[in-house]
């Protein structure tokens, strides 16, 4: 498994197709990581839609978002399913963050948590507004996740570019 990108690092760029949950549209569009430049951005990998841990992650996720954005951070969720498996996730749990379908596992491999038999890893890295890794938590079973808590506090520490 590759290490990926390491703290102090610009990450790699990106695009995955995904979408988001406005109101009662699904708003499906390719999300490109450098056109999130000047906020911070949460990159949540999870492996799979609708299972118990995952959904517990992203609910709490979505249900703090006012808190994220008060940290001028957008949060994005990433996982080896489709954009329509994504749809139905949001539309299920309401979940109001993008989802991105990253079905090669090509940038979970550019991450380092690409994992046999579950797909990803359960992660979580933590992009400045210039693009630098500021922080990362990769889970070996991942069975639990990083609370919303743990996230804010690391985020508050990273300011604007």
């Amino acid at each position: 498994m590759a290490s990926g990108p390491q703290i102090g690092q610009n990450v790699q760029d990106f695009t995955l197709p995904g979408g988001i949950l406005a109101e009662d549209t699904f708003e499906r569009r390719d999300f490109t990581l450098s056109a999130a430049r000047g906020r911070a951005v949460v990159l949540a990998f999870y492996p799979g839609d609708n299972t118990a841990v995952c959904t517990k992650q992203l609910c709490s996720y979505s249900s703090g978002l006012e808190t994220f954005e008060g940290l001028d951070a957008e949060v994005w969720g990433i996982s080896p399913q489709g954009v329509d498996s994504h749809e139905s996730f949001a539309r299920t749990h309401q979940l109001r963050m993008p989802l991105l379908a990253d079905t090669g596992r090509d940038i979970a491999r550019a991450y380092g948590v690409a994992a046999p038999g579950i797909g990803v890893r359960r992660s979580v890295f933590l992009i400045g507004p210039d693009g630098v890794l500021r922080w990362k938590h990769v889970a070996l079973l991942g069975a639990t996740f990083q609370s919303l808590d743990t996230l804010a506090g690391h985020l508050s520490g990273i300011g604007t570019a």
